[in-house]
């Protein structure tokens, strides 16, 4: 790659770490994930070719390290002393969007990778049907009920994605 890793940093940087976050929720888990994909593409930096679509590599790269974290979690213990939440204000896509994230993550998975990976990661569908599995077109209509879902709880008020819609 003859283009600078900073560059590639400042450029997808912001995207990757919504992919995250709709994947794992806002938090250190979204952020180590993040942090993991861009180590992985400082590796296999110099070995890039200068077509690479380096926003899709980062994608695919951020969604398998996010499969890690959710492996990690189911083997190991779930501290049960809470500790007091300090939001940062300093947060990307902003300090207000934690009500969107935590809307994201009720959707159903199949819906809630769909829109991650389509909206927030910006691939096509061919490309998210390669990731979750499925065809395009299952992936569309999955991307297309949560976006609806989502829709329809901040246009309507409705604050939970399994309650029926109205038809």
């Amino acid at each position: 790659m003859t283009t600078p890793f900073e560059q590639a940093v400042r450029q997808h940087g912001a995207t990757v770490l919504r992919v995250c976050r709709a994947v794992l929720g806002p938090g250190a888990d979204a952020d180590d994930a993040w942090s993991e994909a861009f180590l992985a593409l400082l590796r296999s930096w110099p070995s890039l070719e200068d077509g690479t679509n380096v926003e899709a590599w980062l994608v695919r790269v951020a969604h398998r390290k996010a499969i890690d974290v959710t492996r990690r979690r189911q083997r190991h213990a779930i501290p049960t002393d809470a500790l007091p939440e300090q939001t940062s204000g300093l947060g990307t896509p902003g300090a207000d969007d934690y009500a969107l994230w935590d809307t994201v993550a009720r959707l159903p998975e199949r819906q809630r990778l769909s829109v991650a990976y389509h909206y927030f990661g910006g691939l096509p569908h061919a490309e998210t049907a390669a990731l979750i599995g499925g065809s395009p077109d299952a992936v569309r209509r999955a991307c297309a009920d949560g976006l609806r879902t989502l829709r329809r709880i901040y246009l309507t008020g409705h604050t939970d994605p399994a309650e029926g819609e109205p038809r």
